[in-house]
């Protein structure tokens, strides 16, 4: 039987292991005391590796993936420190990566335009209008639209005052507050000058989720999915109350889709389809 020791907190990632870990216990509805016989781990140190993602004790990680529906090698890779390749700028010319923090939380906002007619859509707000605002006036875009991926406070937080400042931004998003004429539906398209956008539902983390998936783009990878929470880089959104659809909807909309696709999470670092098929451990 395989044991690991991991008592160094994973860095670059959305969530660490021990996250993986409560997300996958709290979705199954696996108890503590359960994880806690399979593993051999305290108590106390299975609530520091959930909390924290270190551990001093020893973890019987194989036991412990079969019990919480993990993949044992993706999973290993997470604890072997796996992050996804950085990317440059020249890899994705027409889609700008736009971070912002309240101080506690880092959020992504996404820029995407055509290069010929400049039209642009903003997928998310984040915290702060400004590095949008710069990025916009920098490329000298038209902001066309805004596309929500879910309405969860981080990711619509600047709303507002984008709305002022772009009077002609078009809203779409789905859920609760939408106007009909602003709700988006599966498989609806829009265009950004050659670009074209289809608007594919993924709920689960959340009950309005959308993914945007982008095809028509230069440089490395011609399609982008735009994911909200959805998926993260070797992890997934939380889903407690509704963890099967999410994985479901994340199989069928996300992992389903042709190589190659650039993977643009609502929090940490931007990935590839084809490393989330490799080290994903949720599927």
């Amino acid at each position: 039987m395989n044991v690991f020791r991991y008592d160094e907190v994973m860095s670059g990632l959305e969530d660490h292991a021990g996250d993986i870990v409560r997300k996958s216990r709290m979705g199954l509805g696996v108890s503590e005391a359960d994880v806690v016989e399979v593993t051999g781990l305290s108590q106390k140190a299975l609530e520091q590796f959930e909390s924290e993602g270190s551990v001093q004790e020893e973890i019987q990680w194989e036991p412990l993936c079969e019990r919480l529906q993990l993949h044992p090698e993706k999973f290993k890779s997470i604890l072997d420190g796996w992050t996804p390749r950085p990317l440059q700028g020249e890899s994705m010319p027409q889609i700008r990566q736009i971070a912002t923090d309240d101080g506690g939380m880092e959020v992504n906002a996404y820029l995407v335009w055509d290069p010929d007619s400049r039209e642009a859509g903003l997928f998310d707000t984040g915290w702060n209008p400004d590095p949008i605002k710069k990025c916009i006036q920098q490329e000298g875009l038209t902001l066309k639209n805004l596309f929500i991926t879910h309405q969860h406070h981080d990711h619509i937080a600047a709303m507002t005052p984008l709305r002022k400042l772009y009077p002609s931004m078009q809203l779409q998003a789905q859920g609760h507050g939408v106007p009909p004429k602003n709700q988006v539906s599966e498989g609806q398209m829009f265009s950004l000058g050659t670009l074209k956008i289809h608007a594919r539902m993924t709920p689960g983390h959340a009950s309005d989720g959308v993914t945007y998936v982008i095809n028509g783009l230069s440089g490395d990878f011609p399609r982008a999915a735009i994911v909200g929470d959805a998926i993260f880089a070797g992890s997934m959104g939380g889903a407690t109350a509704h963890f099967e659809l999410a994985k479901t909807k994340i199989r069928k909309v996300i992992l389903s889709l042709d190589q190659p696709t650039l993977i643009c999470p609502g929090h940490g670092p931007l990935t590839t389809l084809k490393e989330e098929q490799s080290h994903n451990p949720f599927f």
